[in-house]
């Protein structure tokens, strides 16, 4: 590839690793293609959509011209992997907090629990976390957050497309969700744990597709530093 195939626009798909912020990945592109290709200052680069730092899997980065292309990719249908850990959930509804509060666990069979899943099909009303990036007050919902000030939090509509318990082995339940734009598996977890009398934490997540967009395709920073 030459300085002009990028600056025109590409779209690269890159998995993201673990503890890796998006905007760190995608930083990490830009000093790789600035220092092979000569690219002006102003070269043009970002995401389409956020993955949290403890996420992993598909972030589709665009270069120079295709920028413009971010919003469109970002309102296609995702899909998601991960896991849920049930009786226990943390005020980030991840791993990047500690357990705050521990719940019982014996009433839940794998029946209950694709019964549940049922109520979490079509258009749902969901809230997003404390800990996430939506601004509020001229803030970050996070940065309210650290500081410990109680903020009232909009309930959002957001929609499940798919959603499939792939293994069911207490206290893990490892499912695969395709949702709209603008969902948090984070705050599926924690509403999840809730519907089942319990409650629930997210510990792992991969993003594996945004619309025809596959991980399966994508190389981590490292390989693509390696190919440029």
């Amino acid at each position: 590839m030459t300085a002009e195939d990028f600056l025109e626009g590409q779209i690269l798909l890159i998995d993201k690793p673990l503890k890796w912020s998006s905007f760190q990945a995608v930083n990490k592109l830009k000093y790789i293609l600035k220092r092979k290709y000569d690219l002006p200052k102003k070269f043009k680069i970002g995401h389409a959509g956020t993955l949290d730092p403890l996420a992993t899997g598909l972030l589709i980065v665009c270069t120079g011209k295709f920028t413009k292309r971010i919003t469109e990719i970002q309102g296609q249908a995702k899909e998601y992997t991960g896991t849920f850990v049930v009786g226990a959930t943390t005020p980030s509804y991840d791993l990047e907090t500690e357990v705050d509060a521990t719940f019982p666990t014996e009433h839940i069979t794998a029946e209950l629990v694709q019964e549940t899943v049922k109520q979490f099909i079509g258009e749902i009303d969901q809230k997003p976390p404390v800990f996430s990036a939506i601004k509020k007050d001229g803030k970050r919902l996070y940065e309210h957050a650290r500081e410990g000030s109680e903020v009232e939090i909009a309930s959002r509509k957001t929609t499940i497309h798919e959603f499939e318990i792939t293994k069911f082995d207490l206290p893990e339940i490892e499912f695969r969700v395709v949702c709209s734009k603008g969902t948090y598996i984070r705050s599926l977890a924690f509403d999840f744990g809730k519907a089942l009398n319990s409650g629930a934490h997210l510990s792992v997540l991969r993003r594996t597709k945004i619309g025809d967009f596959s991980v399966e395709n994508g190389i981590t920073p490292e390989e693509f530093e390696k190919q440029n």
